[in-house]
């Protein structure tokens, strides 16, 4: 065992020790730079996905899928993550994590409009596709063996590991603030999650439309409260934020550095903005051209960093009980953020927001393993799936009952930082046809195309998928705009 946890000790140092970060920020620039901007451009269009909700015969709508990705992407880490942070970072950390997410947003509009690009139909009719699709069918068949990597580490440290994380931190919070014993909380988790998982990506879509919106007003109404009580601080506190970021004041050791690294590190952990998740649930959704469910997708970067870490971040500066450098849990943190300006009360109305995040989690983590297996294994889907949804719940619930349970499943990070390598590689190599897309989506708009549609026949030379991106799928789109 002790060998086991020095090789991915040493996995984690060759990604996220030094590879990753600077990979991730410099990638995204140069998406930015050479896609014009995108993410600015398109910024106002973003928000037309919870105007409309488009829907083909197959496949869940845009809206669905912003939702579903929205709910993996918020989570525990928007709430202890940040406070973390800023407590190791100082108030700058939060700059940075905007940055990120402004930067991270062009990467998620690349990575997403490929995975569009290259979805595929499963056998029941459902579009599939992520990194994996798109490392395979767009690099080649010499590549494989990367995509085999990518869909082994999404599977072990989204359905396995990080399943283990969202249980333990669900039931460490219900014990914590109600006093529900770990093996109730497991056994509401195993009952909440089974229901959702045995349903698939339809009912998972189905979920994320009413709990999303939920979860998320419950959290930014307390911030929002706890912000507004301490408004006329919030001009100081935003020059606060700047001037550390700069290093031009300082309140933690490292200065400008330490506020750089966690604040980059946070955003991008949070966010997920170039790391392979969120492709695996854009290729589901149905839409007229790639690069418009990218664009949507773009917007759950916004979402997850720019307002709800943004939310937890002033809450906990406004709230008087941030101590710089001090180690400190950071749920903690925030529920004393909470019970300090609102009361003991608003620590309950937490839990309760957390239970929301980690079932969004759940929902999210184990979708992208059951993608994985759909491209791992080309026989017996259907039970290897089966087999999955039972392996994840058993997770769920040792994850709940055992307080340490998550020490065994180490490897999640490492692994993450595999498969967010391999979707890099993959992203440079496949941008100039998302370049391709993004520029033929700029061109309708400028010849007045209202809703650019894609035309599949101008990319019948690409290994795409002809039955998700052909002439029926364009005549479909038309007829719904008529």
């Amino acid at each position: 065992m002790e060998y086991i946890e020095a090789f991915f000790s040493q996995v984690s140092n060759l990604t996220w020790g030094w590879a990753l970060v600077p990979m991730l920020i410099i990638f995204g620039l140069l998406f930015t730079i050479v896609g014009r901007f995108a993410q600015f451009r398109y910024f106002k269009r973003m928000f037309r996905v919870f105007k409309t909700d488009e829907v083909g015969d197959e496949g869940i709508s845009a809206r669905q899928a912003l939702l579903v990705s929205i709910g993996g992407r918020v989570g525990g880490g928007n709430i202890a993550g940040v406070a973390v942070a800023i407590s190791l970072g100082g108030p700058g950390a939060v700059f940075w994590m905007w940055v990120v997410a402004l930067i991270g947003m062009m990467t998620s509009i690349v990575e997403c409009s490929l995975a569009q690009l290259y979805k595929r139909k499963d056998t029941d009719g459902n579009f599939r596709g992520g990194p994996a699709t798109y490392i395979l069918h767009g690099l080649g068949k010499d590549y494989r063996w990367l995509a085999v990597i990518y869909a082994i580490s999404l599977l072990l440290s989204f359905s396995i590991g990080f399943i283990a994380f969202q249980g333990n931190t669900v039931a460490g919070s219900a014990l914590e603030s109600f006093g529900i014993a770990r093996w109730i909380s497991g056994l509401v988790l195993v009952v909440a999650g089974g229901f959702i998982v045995f349903g698939g990506i339809q009912r998972i879509a189905k979920v994320a439309d009413v709990v999303i919106p939920v979860m998320a007003l419950i959290y930014i109404t307390m911030a929002l409260v706890v912000i507004g009580l301490n408004f006329t601080e919030l001009p100081a506190l935003m020059v606060m934020i700047v001037k550390n970021a700069f290093g031009i004041e300082s309140v933690v050791g490292g200065g400008i550095g330490v506020a750089i690294e966690q604040g980059m590190k946070r955003g991008l952990f949070s966010n997920e903005a170039g790391l392979g998740s969120a492709p695996n649930i854009a290729a589901t959704a149905y839409a007229t051209h790639p690069v418009s469910q990218g664009i949507s997708q773009s917007l759950s970067v916004f979402i997850d960093t720019i307002i709800v870490c943004s939310a937890t971040a002033f809450m906990i500066l406004l709230s008087g009980v941030y101590q710089p450098g001090a180690e400190i849990d950071g749920i903690v943190l925030a529920q004393q953020a909470l019970t300090t300006q609102l009361g003991d009360w608003a620590q309950y109305i937490l839990t309760i927001s957390l239970l929301l995040f980690a079932l969004s989690s759940i929902m999210y983590n184990y979708y992208m393993g059951e993608n994985a297996i759909n491209f791992l294994i080309k026989k017996n889907i259907k039970q290897a799936t089966f087999v999955l949804r039972i392996v994840v719940i058993i997770i769920l619930f040792i994850g709940a009952v055992a307080p340490t349970a998550t020490a065994v499943f180490f490897f999640a990070d490492p692994l993450m930082g595999v498969l967010a390598l391999a979707n890099l590689l993959a992203l440079i190599m496949l941008f100039p046809r998302a370049k391709r897309l993004l520029d033929d989506f700029a061109r309708q708009l400028k010849a007045g195309v209202k809703e650019p549609l894609f035309d599949a026949q101008e990319y019948e030379k690409l290994d795409i998928d002809l039955s998700a991106w052909g002439k029926e799928a364009v005549k479909e789109a038309l007829d719904q705009k008529q």
